[in-house]
């Protein structure tokens, strides 16, 4: 019975995207170009609200984390995308595709309670202006971020370790540019209902509840802003949230259409497609839709400039 519990192969091999060999070096240097902007992009937003003080508020300390996650969150598919593409060995060792495949949702889950963190604060923000300190206080905020971190550790390695217990057979083939969880569990050649029922029960805690909160404080935000008659109000607060709004679809729509409602003729270039919008867009746009068109860190940038330029200058 132990034996029949162990794994049998020692490596998966990966697919990867449906590309023509003549397109390979085409999309290598597109993939490349939007990692590396992601890595510059969120690098940047971490720096500068590091070294001007003015940006040390919650907003800004759910926005560095929030950076920080989707560096990470990249970081854990594409260079093994790309070094595929350039050596053309899809081998990914067995330990390797679960680890990455922990990681995977570590910094999906982490991405996913930052943004409940900072639809909350605006939601403070803008319907309670003058208790906003005394809510969003250090205690509060570092709390916030600290639950993040502690329950997205607990969320993924439960399904990591649900996926070792599996056993995989003659069939290694993932059609899929990472270890994603559910191509895994198509692969497994025991029992899956287990891994099943927690995806869709721990998926609606950590997805769904999460994106009702969101939808929910934007709402009240709305509501709110409605009730006053600044028609330049109005119009800050709708770009802000249409922004904000425009992210968390793009998030949330494509994580909950691909691993909570699944559809039986789904192919697997429309899940590959759908995967990699969350994975490698979401967190390239995330720097522009957030904050490069923010005022408050175009400042900092500048401050921080002048600064090198005049160390001198007070």
């Amino acid at each position: 019975m132990m034996g029949r519990n162990q794994t049998s192969i020692s490596e998966f091999l990966l697919l990867g995207l449906p590309i023509q060999p003549e397109q390979q070096n085409l999309f290598y240097a597109l993939f490349l170009a939007m990692y590396l902007t992601t890595l510059l992009g969120n690098l940047l937003i971490i720096v500068l609200i590091r070294l001007d003080s003015q940006l040390h508020t919650p907003m800004y300390l759910f926005l560095s984390n929030l950076s920080f996650s989707d560096l990470c969150f990249s970081s854990v598919t594409v260079p093994r995308l790309l070094q595929n593409m350039q050596n053309h060995d899809p081998s990914i060792p067995y330990a390797d595709c679960l680890t990455q495949m922990y990681f995977f949702l570590y910094f999906s889950d982490l991405e996913s309670f930052l943004l409940v963190a900072m639809a909350y604060d605006r939601y403070v923000a803008i319907c309670f202006p003058l208790h906003y300190t005394a809510i969003m206080s250090p205690m509060l905020c570092l709390a916030l971020v600290a639950l993040s971190w502690v329950l997205t550790t607990f969320h993924a390695m439960l399904h990591t370790l649900l996926m070792a217990r599996l056993c995989f057979c003659a069939d290694n083939v993932i059609p899929h540019f990472f270890c994603d969880m559910s191509a895994l569990l198509k692969l497994a050649c025991s029992d899956t209902r287990v891994n099943e029922l927690v995806i869709f029960i721990m998926g609606g805690l950590i997805l769904v509840i999460p994106f009702l909160l969101i939808l929910g404080s934007y709402a009240r935000i709305v509501s709110s802003i409605l009730k006053v008659p600044s028609s330049k109000g109005i119009c800050k607060a709708f770009s802000t949230c249409g922004s904000h709004l425009s992210v968390v679809s793009l998030f949330y729509g494509t994580v909950i259409g691909l691993y909570l409602c699944p559809s039986a003729n789904s192919s697997t270039l429309k899940e590959t497609v759908m995967a990699m919008m969350y994975t490698v867009v979401t967190p390239m746009l995330n720097p522009f839709i957030y904050s490069l068109r923010n005022r408050d860190l175009k400042g900092a940038l500048e401050r921080v400039i002048c600064k090198r330029q005049n160390p001198f200058l007070l």
